[in-house]
């Protein structure tokens, strides 16, 4: 099959299924965002998700096609490894040309996965699915502001969290341009604009983010969302 036989066809599944990965992120850097800027309207939007119909499907559709590309990484990487053989263990010294990024693709991916299961578990295992299955947490799931004020007064747990937002940043900038890329934004033209494009969009949804941990980390936050 021309998708997964030819290298630009594993190219197009990998940039295509990575764009979900980008727009899940977008979507909840926005909304978790404003915890920070209004508890009560970050309450508000909790309450407006909450079990509509409209936010599972969209949540299982953005979540379906990060599945897809961390599947087919995974096979990628695999198959790489066993072209290489025993040669995959050889030293070899890395080429000036390619950026650290580029070559610590799926080490990065991973830790992003990892970190992103535990983000999910956090918030949307205690939040979403608690509602969905109506298991009591010591927050309501409309009160959002709250549990994000106690999950990050753990003082360890926003360093950690800013750690994996920095693989974050690493794994998106180079993956936006490279998606761009594959789709044919490739000449000498508007290649620096996408490479310039993707460092943007990247640091946009890694601040939005990284703001959250960095506001509790310096004792800035108090949930006055009553």
């Amino acid at each position: 099959m021309w998708l997964i036989d030819s290298s630009i066809g594993r190219k197009l599944i990998m940039s295509i299924s990575g764009v979900f990965l980008v727009l899940f992120l977008l979507f909840h850097a926005t909304m978790n965002i404003v915890v920070i800027i209004s508890p009560a309207g970050y309450n508000k939007i909790c309450e407006f998700l909450g079990t509509n119909w409209y936010a599972l499907v969209g949540t299982a559709v953005l979540a379906g096609g990060f599945v897809i590309h961390i599947l087919y990484a995974l096979y990628l990487t695999w198959q790489n490894m066993r072209a290489r053989g025993t040669q995959g263990y050889a030293v070899t010294k890395n080429q000036k040309s390619v950026e650290w990024s580029s070559q610590n693709m799926f080490v990065l991916g991973l830790i992003v996965f990892g970190f992103l299961c535990l983000h999910l578990y956090n918030f949307w295992f205690h939040m979403q699915y608690a509602e969905l299955a109506g298991v009591k947490e010591a927050f309501a799931p409309a009160d959002g502001a709250s549990f994000v004020q106690a999950l990050f007064s753990n003082k360890i747990y926003c360093v950690i969290y800013i750690v994996w937002l920095c693989a974050l940043w690493f794994h998106l900038t180079h993956g936006v341009w490279s998606a761009l890329q594959t789709v044919g934004l490739n000449n000498k033209t508007w290649l620096p604009r996408v490479k310039v494009i993707s460092t943007i969009i990247s640091t946009i949804v890694v601040l939005m983010f990284m703001s959250i941990p960095v506001y509790y980390l310096l004792g800035l936050g108090s949930c006055s969302c009553c």
